[in-house]
């Protein structure tokens, strides 16, 4: 029996969180590229055979990678070195050329097996990559969450295979057309979602030989790797205040891990020292972002916060109520997700707005009927879209919905006290991301949502609405009222 021992370093949703906090009453330093980048220095010099991964997710959340729309990112990035990288949906924030051109600036090769070019059937980017590591050879193929479909539907020359059935067959493709290479270890990068990746791993035959599924998108932080059809799973959270690690002895005649272990490990000052020179490269994009974003544009008597992307929030309320005030219209939804950071204030300065609020999108208002609306909330309230995979709202002032989650439906629906008449007509404020993919987001077609009239766009950009009021209105509170109560 020959044998080789491998630790793959693993990190996903990293966001541009590039910067190092200091926390706890022992003052850690925690988190940030460069304590990253520290402790995969001392990995490399201490293990023989170490690989570290990222499954998606590398750009948007800072105000530093939007700046540079993630050429930053992708610098510091090739920084770290990581050995190789899949597609998250966020990939796709700037645009498709603008992948393209990021794809091309990494130097190192970032996978994906489902997404196509419709017209001529090719991939778009190169769907696996075979890394020999110490005369092992080791197959990544990277798979990507059905969200990037939503984000290119305007692009009709871009398609991918987005069920987990589809999902299944590509993996099967490149597996079988590669199991002549003899390959030791196959490693699936996702960007799916927790639960997608243990549905997907059961699909799998395990003649395909799978043997790890490294994943990302859900946020999920994990005890333990989860074990489906003799697979193993893992995520590792979001941001860079933790990374994932395999450490794994993989036997050359059977093509199989023979004894692994995984941790989710802390980063911070404990386990590395910073990187100095990669600190200072970080610094260099800060010292410009800061002279740039650094005016105060308002003051909280508090700060807001928004923990989870799946609950009422004050700082989602104050958003929601910004935009009610400002278009008029009857519902506002603000996608959760748009809002990148936990808390915001008391002071506010435009850096902080931006990278609290990054999302530069269109609004557009549609009016529906009373049932329509009440489909809405139904479908957004429902318990399978909070599982950190679904697309979750913050809604206005005077909303009141009520959800029964032992009978799985849309008890009540208020707007100001008023219940709402299914043959009335309400209008609905959407960022254009949601508009564009309401199907999967708000549980209406394109031909529902525009039947009764057509969309009218009140502004090109909600983050400018949001900015201005700020600018103008001093000492806005905002808290958690039970605008969406489940029970």
């Amino acid at each position: 029996m020959r044998t080789k021992q491998f630790a793959i370093l693993h990190s996903n949703d990293m966001h541009g969180d590039f910067l190092a906090e200091v926390r706890g009453e022992e003052g850690r330093l925690i988190g940030g590229l460069s304590l990253l980048s520290g402790y995969l220095n001392r990995v490399r010099r201490e293990e023989k055979n170490v690989l570290y991964v990222i499954s998606g997710d590398m750009v948007q959340g800072s105000l530093i990678d939007a700046e540079f729309k993630g050429i930053s990112t992708i610098e510091l990035m090739n920084y770290l070195a990581p050995d190789v990288a899949t597609l998250g949906n966020h990939e796709l924030d700037y645009g498709l050329p603008h992948l393209l051109f990021l794809e091309k600036m990494a130097n190192f090769p970032i996978v994906n097996a489902n997404l196509y070019i419709k017209k001529y059937h090719k991939r778009l980017m190169r769907p696996y990559v075979v890394l020999n590591v110490d005369g092992f050879d080791i197959l990544f193929i990277g798979i990507i969450t059905e969200t990037v479909l939503q984000s290119l539907k305007q692009d009709r020359d871009i398609g991918t295979f987005i069920t987990l059935e589809d999902a299944a067959t590509e993996v099967g493709h490149i597996c079988n057309a590669y199991r002549n290479e003899d390959i030791d270890l196959t490693v699936l990068l996702t960007h799916i979602g927790f639960e997608s990746d243990q549905e997907l791993a059961a699909m799998l035959d395990p003649a395909w030989g799978v043997d790890l599924i490294i994943g990302g998108h859900s946020h999920t932080i994990l005890d333990r790797p989860a074990v489906v059809n003799n697979i193993l799973i893992v995520q590792a959270g979001v941001g860079t205040d933790q990374i994932g690690r395999f450490d794994i002895v993989v036997d050359d005649d059977t093509n199989a891990i023979v004894e692994w272990q995984w941790q989710l490990i802390p980063v911070d000052d404990r386990i590395a020292e910073p990187d100095p020179e990669l600190q200072r490269f970080i610094e260099s994009y800060k010292e410009t972002v800061d002279r740039k974003y650094g005016t105060l544009i308002c003051r909280f008597p508090q700060a807001l916060t928004h923990p989870r992307r799946e609950e009422e929030t004050a700082l989602g309320n104050l958003f929601a109520d910004i935009l009610a005030e400002r278009s008029g219209a009857d519902v506002v939804l603000v996608g959760s997700g748009s809002i990148r950071t936990k808390s915001l204030g008391p002071t506010v300065t435009l850096g902080e707005l931006y990278a609290t609020f990054p999302y530069d999108d269109t609004l557009y208002r549609c009016t529906v009927t009373g049932a329509q609306l009440r489909q809405i909330f139904a479908h957004i309230m429902r318990p399978d879209n909070r599982t950190g995979e679904g697309e979750c709202f913050q809604v206005n002032r005077g909303i009141r919905a009520f959800y029964n989650e032992a009978e799985r439906r849309l008890e009540s629906l208020t707007i100001r006290g008023i219940p709402v008449a299914d043959d009335g007509q309400y209008t609905v404020l959407l960022q254009g991301y949601h508009y564009t993919n309401c199907g999967p987001n708000i549980g209406l077609t394109a031909e529902e949502l525009t039947a009764l009239a057509p969309p009218k766009v009140v502004s090109t950009s909600a983050r400018d609405v949001v900015e201005e009021y700020l600018r103008s209105h001093p000492n806005l509170q905002s808290q958690v009222e039970g605008r969406l109560v489940y029970h």
